[in-house]
C-alpha cells in the first residue's frame, strides 16, 4: 500500500506542477511585447554596469516628461547617480506592457534599486514605480516620456 500511495502522491505532485506551469504561462507575448521586455532587460543591464551612454541611446532625442526634463537632463541624473554609487543592483518587475499598433508602447515597472556608496551606512536602497511611453524607431524602441515616484507616493 505504501508504494501505491507514494506513486499516487508523485503523480498528483507532477500533475499539480504541470497545471501550475500551464496556468502561469497564459498567452505568449507578441513579438513587439517581447522587444519591449528585452528593452527593459537591456536598460537594467546598462544601469547595473553604469553604462550611461547605452542608457541615453535608449532615450529619444525628443524625450520630455512631466517634470520638464529633457534627454540631456536625464543623462545628467544618470551621471550624478552613477558617480554617487560604487555598485548598483536593480530588481525589476514589469507590471504591464501595452503595445499600440506595433509602433508605440506603454510600460509600467516597479524597480528596487540598491547601491553601495560612501554614505553613513555604505549603501542606499529605494523602490520606485515607473510609467513609460515608448515609440518604435525602425527596429529600436526609444523612451519618449516617463513618470516616476517612490512606491506609495505620487508619480510625477
Amino acid at each position: 500500500m505504501t508504494i501505491d500511495a507514494t506513486a499516487n502522491t508523485s503523480r498528483l505532485l507532477i500533475l499539480g506542477l504541470i497545471c501550475s506551469w500551464l496556468a502561469a504561462c497564459g498567452d505568449p507575448p507578441t513579438p513587439p511585447e517581447e522587444a519591449v521586455r528585452a528593452w527593459v532587460a537591456q536598460g537594467q543591464q546598462a544601469a547595473e554596469e553604469k553604462d550611461r551612454r547605452a542608457l541615453v541611446k535608449m532615450i529619444s532625442p525628443a524625450y520630455v516628461d512631466s517634470r520638464g526634463n529633457s534627454r540631456d537632463e536625464i543623462e545628467s541624473l544618470f551621471r550624478l547617480y552613477f558617480l554617487r554609487q560604487h555598485n548598483i543592483a536593480l530588481l525589476t518587475k514589469i507590471e504591464a506592457v501595452r503595445v499600440i499598433d506595433d509602433s508605440a508602447a506603454e510600460l509600467e515597472l516597479t524597480v528596487g534599486m540598491a547601491g553601495t556608496n560612501d554614505g553613513v551606512l555604505g549603501f542606499s536602497a529605494d523602490a520606485y514605480r515607473f510609467e513609460m511611453e515608448l515609440e518604435r524607431d525602425g527596429d529600436d524602441w526609444l523612451l519618449i516620456s516617463g513618470r516616476w515616484g517612490e512606491i506609495g507616493g505620487e508619480i510625477h
